[in-house]
């Protein structure tokens, strides 16, 4: 399949330029998300965690931490819902604990617009269709985010992640980032980790072929 200029030259270029741009001008809204964090949760403000980029290559992901360490009695990490601070709510509902990802796209990690990088246990657990998203960058946000984000399960968000890796067109980009715009404005289909509609992927999956298995 022959792919556009957009797809091998322009895709690029364009998440340069923007990332660029907006580093700039949402500097002052991450400067006083990493106060408010620091405070409320302490150090450090940003969360690191490998992620699987093209070609399944792990790279460092960058978010704003939303979340205690706090533990139980025998040292486990207490469940996301119960680590989740009043912050980290307002900038999960609001997207902005995704913004240090801009330096990932400035770094070529990620692009504007992709499949969202899963976690990197989920990749044994692909079918080889499935698989397919990871012939491109992963993204900022894709087309799963903007038709049902959390709300989806995991067989329609990998629809949309085919659809996306077969159709990447400029327009095509461009239209996700206004709907993600609208999506993030409306605060509509976030969920928190583990109270969403549908299980961890790998849970899922294990799930569908008869192991009874939980997070």
């Amino acid at each position: 399949m022959s792919k556009s200029f957009y797809r091998q030259y322009g895709k690029r270029k364009f998440d340069i330029l923007l990332s660029l741009m907006l580093i700039i001008l949402l500097s002052p809204i991450m400067l006083v998300t990493s106060i408010f964090i620091k405070k409320e949760i302490g150090r450090p403000v940003v969360y690191k965690v490998k992620r699987p980029g093209k070609n399944c290559e792990i790279f460092t992901l960058y978010k704003f931490r939303s979340m205690t360490n706090e533990r139980d009695e025998t040292g486990e990490l207490l469940p996301d819902s119960e680590r989740m601070t009043k912050i980290g709510k307002f900038i999960r509902k609001t997207s902005i604990d995704e913004l240090p990802e801009l330096y990932n796209i400035l770094r070529g990690d990620m692009s504007f617009v992709g499949p969202r990088p899963l976690s990197v246990k989920y990749i044994p657990y692909y079918t080889k269709e499935e698989n397919r998203r990871h012939e491109v960058t992963p993204g900022l946000t894709g087309l799963a985010q903007v038709n049902g984000r959390n709300n989806l399960n995991w067989e329609e968000r990998f629809k949309y992640d085919i659809k996306y890796v077969e159709n990447i067109k400029l327009t095509t980009d461009l239209l996700i980032i206004l709907k993600t715009i609208k999506v993030s404005l409306s605060r509509k289909d976030v969920a928190v980790r583990g109270m969403g509609k549908t299980s961890d992927f790998h849970v899922y999956r294990l799930n569908q072929k008869g192991f009874k298995y939980e997070n």
